[in-house]
């Protein structure tokens, strides 16, 4: 029975009524701190996995998942190519050629990734070609010297079909007349948009005019895509060993790991600064228990009489400060949990009343708020807030066993 007493004693104190309203704002304020802290925590995780989840489906629908390669060039491209489909794992092998240029068009000048790729076998590795806004994949020819950009591109360019605009290389060319950089030009004949970020950089060119841009005797190898996308790195470890050493392998997360890196750091670092909310819910819950330790002096001291030690003492008011962690962590739980699933309608719903756009598609990829909530992270804000109110009560409650029956009631 004695046992249960500081747990029945500080449950009463929560639901009691402060004879003190200040206290009660402080408590009060703590429990809607924490609430709000673990909400906006949770649906901003949520958030953010939306938009990892959001980058990964749309850039790896059109970037190839791995690559083999071969240097200077893979001249037995095609019998590789016969020997990898042979694998479970792979779906599909396209040859390529790829380097960087500055497309230049005007007074317009953007640097972009030049892709030179086979139009009959690169919409088996990526789907650009389901995802034209103006002409064909198909339109391009070998020798004709047609390129296919990117929709952001394209507007940054301020080109149309049928424009001619230059690629300026890397290089240099020594002639009679003198040193020139390496220049061609190329006639657009097509623009696609899959609303990623290769919109805005990515080139396409046939693999035969790639070859004699870049002076190529061949292909630089073979993209691949996989069944499983986040087996990449296994896959490909696995075809290193296969195949040896005389060829050269990537898979998406080394070519596109830094842009992944860097939203997987802002997921960490939002993260660490809205946590200073929960932060700040548990020095509120310090305040208010030492104010209600003060309160509660004449209390302590009949406890005491009563036969209570101090570590029983201790636990009332552990289980007061507690219980206030554990209400606000509740709701703030479900309406985080609340919010995250049904966060795209509610941004909807706002939309249409005030009349604007909240993600313009131009500036973002993406014209919604997309959401994917993960329950290890809310496991883990759950379990942060919880610890961080169990270690507010530390302090006040080490106060009040220390409180003296005889110095306390002296002047009641």
């Amino acid at each position: 029975m004695l046992k249960n007493i500081p747990l029945a004693i500080g449950l009463r104190y929560i639901r009691a009524k402060r004879r003190n309203q200040f206290i009660s704002f402080v408590s009060g304020f703590s429990l809607l701190g924490m609430a709000l802290g673990v909400m906006a925590l949770i649906v901003v995780m949520s958030v953010m996995n939306g938009f990892d989840r959001e980058m990964k489906q749309r850039l790896l629908r059109v970037i190839p998942h791995g690559f083999v390669m071969q240097e200077p060039a893979m001249d037995n491209w095609q019998q590789l190519r016969t020997q990898l489909l042979t694998d479970t794992d792979i779906v599909a092998a396209a040859p390529f050629v790829e380097g960087f240029a500055l497309a230049g068009y005007h007074s317009q000048v953007q640097g972009v990734q030049v892709s030179g790729v086979d139009p009959q076998l690169q919409g088996e590795v990526s789907e650009v070609a389901d995802n034209m806004l103006i002409g064909e994949l198909s339109d391009l020819q070998s020798g004709q010297f047609g390129i296919v950009l990117g929709a952001v591109l394209a507007r940054q360019l301020r080109v149309v079909t049928g424009d001619k605009l230059t690629l300026t290389l890397p290089e240099i060319s020594i002639t009679p007349a003198g040193v020139y950089p390496r220049v061609k030009r190329f006639t657009v004949v097509g623009v696609f948009e899959v609303n990623a970020p290769v919109d805005q950089e990515l080139a396409l060119i046939h693999i035969a005019d790639a070859e004699k841009l870049y002076r190529n005797s061949g292909p630089m190898g073979l993209q691949l895509k996989f069944t499983d996308i986040y087996k990449a790195g296994a896959i490909t470890s696995r075809l290193r060993q296969s195949l040896g050493n005389d060829y050269q392998f990537r898979d998406w997360s080394q070519t596109q790991g830094s842009l992944f890196q860097a939203v997987k750091m802002e997921k960490i670092v939002i993260g660490v600064l809205l946590s200073i909310i929960i932060a700040v819910a548990a020095f509120n819950i310090v305040s208010s228990l030492v104010l209600m330790v003060a309160d509660k002096r004449s209390d302590i001291a009949v406890l005491r009489t009563l036969g209570l030690n101090a570590r029983q003492i201790m636990g009332i008011f552990m289980v007061q400060g507690c219980g206030v962690g554990v209400i606000g962590t509740a709701v703030g739980t479900i309406g985080g949990v609340l919010l995250a699933l049904y966060i795209s309608p509610v941004v909807a719903f706002f939309e249409s009343l005030t009349g604007r756009q909240v993600f313009d598609a131009n500036v973002y990829f993406i014209s919604h708020l997309p959401s994917q909530l993960q329950w290890g992270d809310v496991l883990t804000i759950c379990s942060l807030a919880l610890l961080l109110s169990l270690l507010a009560t530390l302090y006040p409650a080490w106060r009040a066993g220390r409180i003296q029956p005889a110095e306390a009631l002296r002047y009641e």
